[in-house]
């Protein structure tokens, strides 16, 4: 199944708030369709489905790469479920989104395919690409690049920088410390369901 480009609030409504999908928000709080505001107990199963559409629809992956990126959590030492997100969490388009260059995921998923994004002082237009310590992001040095991501950091999605980046607003240039924390993933989310979602499958 490919990435989801439909109505963004509809998914909201019915996952929960998503910061990195969109920042509007729904002035109705129960879920979208017919049965919405009278929805039967939900089952151990809908309850797991739900936690990985989460992840899904807030990082803007298909569920092809999801079940790749568990497979590599699955390997990794520790914790299967905070390896997921810290994969997640480390991508470029996501990082580019916590440095305040892109107001959600999409705009700066957008921003890296059109080659707008440097990493180490070369041009990265893969979304995916895995950032590590030591890579210093910035903005490509062209006056449509810089235009875009001023006006986008005007708006910026998250307020708080994660304390595993640091950036520079004057020079539009932001550096990866470390791997990110637990306690700074913004979604709410409990990962340990969404191991178990894929415990058979995977």
């Amino acid at each position: 199944m490919s990435r989801y480009r439909g109505p963004r609030l509809r998914i909201t409504r019915r996952l929960g708030e998503l910061p990195g999908l969109t920042r509007k928000s729904s002035r109705r709080s129960y879920p979208p369709g017919q049965h919405g505001q009278n929805r039967r107990k939900r089952s151990e199963y809908a309850i797991r489905l739900e936690e990985k559409q989460k992840l899904r629809f807030n990082y803007g992956v298909s569920e092809r790469q999801l079940i790749r990126y568990m497979r590599q959590a699955r390997r990794a030492t520790g914790s299967t479920g905070e390896r997921l997100l810290q994969l997640l969490e480390m991508r470029l388009d996501n990082t580019v989104f916590r440095l305040g260059m892109a107001g959600t995921i999409p705009a700066a998923r957008q921003l890296v395919n059109h080659g707008h994004v440097m990493v180490n002082g070369r041009v990265v237009d893969i979304a995916s690409y895995q950032c590590r310590e030591g890579d210093v992001i910035t903005v490509r040095n062209k006056d449509n690049s810089r235009r875009l991501v001023e006006a986008n950091m005007e708006y910026p999605g998250l307020a708080n920088l994660p304390s595993h980046l640091e950036f520079d607003k004057q020079t539009m240039t932001g550096k990866v410390n470390g791997i990110v924390e637990r306690e700074w993933v913004a979604l709410n989310i409990n990962e340990l369901l969404v191991v178990e979602f894929y415990s058979r499958k995977v």
